[in-house]
């Protein structure tokens, strides 16, 4: 790539074919003659058989909503921003009771987990919003089931809670659809549900399932172009050089999913908003937003990222990773499968010396890589993200790749556009 040159894909691909959802259904099959002989044998296996079928497979999600007012909590307006400290904290201190309510309980079996989905404001204190999954194989004694939660939950809320003083009278159960169920469960942001192996991109590796659940491709007349980030149920952020030809909404589509050649989940796309100051062939101002034509629903492995504040630090040195369908080289080919790649954050004074980008660095610009070179974002990855963990394991998009001379060249790290930079412009446009 010429030197300055935006990251989007240049070649054209062929058109990948929608695809469609895999459902996988397992079956318990009995054949062939049993013979006098080997009848306790197969009768102790078809047994076991049985047991370990209906342990793995048999058993039947239940969801459930419940709220209350906990007194002593005065309501916090950062109880509204999911990645909050105080939210976080909040969630942490509800699910660890929930979680020792249940494990001390007959129904330790058959409880999965739980998740703090919202806190309202009631009289200036906090009413908490939870939802519950559990796991059961009485489909058909779903109304004991229920009655037996909601019994051990009263008892639990409006007793001992440790820390938490709890309104008894404000303690409301009831059961919830599994796609908005499941929706909630997974809506705070940075969260992974896999503990991934391991470190293409240039010198990257190829990702797992649902190891960067908020990555996105955007892709036009459904060939991918660029990379983007979901940073709500119906928003994504991106390059504005992706639209450089074409800003037309009708155009493109957006996919989630591990493979290119099989995005399982998709939707085409609303809106497109450049940065009011961004003007080709200039880097600044390197930043759009989409609107999804229809929100997503956050699963396992869809998910949003969470963004950082104004004032968040992501200090020189510190590991982040960028992800992508960029090519695995300066004009190679393309992976089918998501690429990530750790680098590390390149301060501004080092990245504008004369033997890197000799002072065209500016406060929106965010430079990562490293200065022997071999690993860096390439072409296809713009837009894309570039995200850092905190200490709690929670993952914040630190930038958006941008542009660089080539790929992973050695004294030409990757540029990104500093997400800190326009987080306002972010909220302006979003609301996120």
């Amino acid at each position: 790539m010429a030197k300055g040159q935006p990251r989007e894909r240049q070649e054209e691909r062929a058109s990948l074919q929608d695809g469609a959802e895999s459902k996988t259904k397992v079956k318990l099959t009995r054949c062939g003659k049993i013979t006098l002989g080997i009848l306790t044998t197969v009768i102790a296996a078809l047994l076991i058989g049985l047991i370990v079928y209906f342990v793995a497979y048999g058993k039947v999600p239940f969801y459930y909503h419940i709220s209350f007012k906990v007194n002593n909590i005065n309501y916090d307006e950062k109880f509204a921003k999911p990645y909050s400290q105080e939210y976080m904290g909040l969630n942490r201190k509800i699910v660890a009771l929930i979680n020792e309510t249940f494990h001390e309980s007959s129904l330790r079996r058959y409880y999965v987990k739980s998740h703090v989905v919202q806190v309202s404001r009631a009289k200036g204190k906090s009413v908490i919003h939870v939802v519950l999954k559990f796991k059961s194989c009485c489909k058909n004694n779903a109304a004991k089931f229920w009655d037996k939660i909601e019994t051990i939950l009263r008892q639990k809320l409006t007793g001992q809670t440790g820390s938490l003083i709890i309104d008894a009278s404000s303690f409301k159960f009831s059961d919830i659809a599994m796609p908005i169920a499941e929706n909630l469960l997974h809506t705070c942001c940075g969260q992974r549900t896999i503990t991934p192996s391991g470190n293409k991109i240039a010198g990257g590796q190829n990702a797992e399932e649902g190891e960067w659940p908020w990555q996105a491709s955007l892709q036009q007349n459904h060939i991918h172009r660029c990379g983007a980030t979901l940073i709500s149920n119906s928003w994504l952020v991106t390059a504005a050089h992706c639209f450089i030809n074409a800003n037309d909404p009708k155009e493109w589509n957006v996919t989630f999913g591990l493979l290119l050649s099989d995005q399982r989940t998709q939707r085409a796309v609303k809106d497109i908003i450049i940065h009011e100051n961004y003007h080709y062939p200039a880097h600044d101002h390197d930043i759009a937003v989409v609107r999804l034509s229809s929100p997503v629903l956050y699963t396992s492995n869809i998910r949003r990222v969470c963004l950082p504040e104004t004032n968040h630090t992501f200090p020189p040195n510190s590991d982040v990773v960028v992800t992508g369908w960029g090519t695995l080289k300066s004009d190679g080919k393309t992976p089918n499968i998501l690429q990530k790649a750790s680098v590390k954050i390149i301060d501004i004074k080092t990245c504008n010396s004369g033997k890197v980008y000799g002072g065209v660095i500016t406060p929106g610009m965010l430079c990562a890589g490293f200065l022997q070179g071999r690993v860096d974002a390439c072409q296809g990855d713009s837009g894309g993200p570039l995200v850092s963990a905190d200490s709690k394991g929670t993952w914040f998009l630190a930038g958006i790749v941008s542009w660089g001379d080539e790929c992973a060249l050695p004294n030409k790290p990757g540029v990104y556009t500093r997400v800190t930079y326009y987080r306002d412009w972010i909220m302006s446009k979003t609301g996120v």
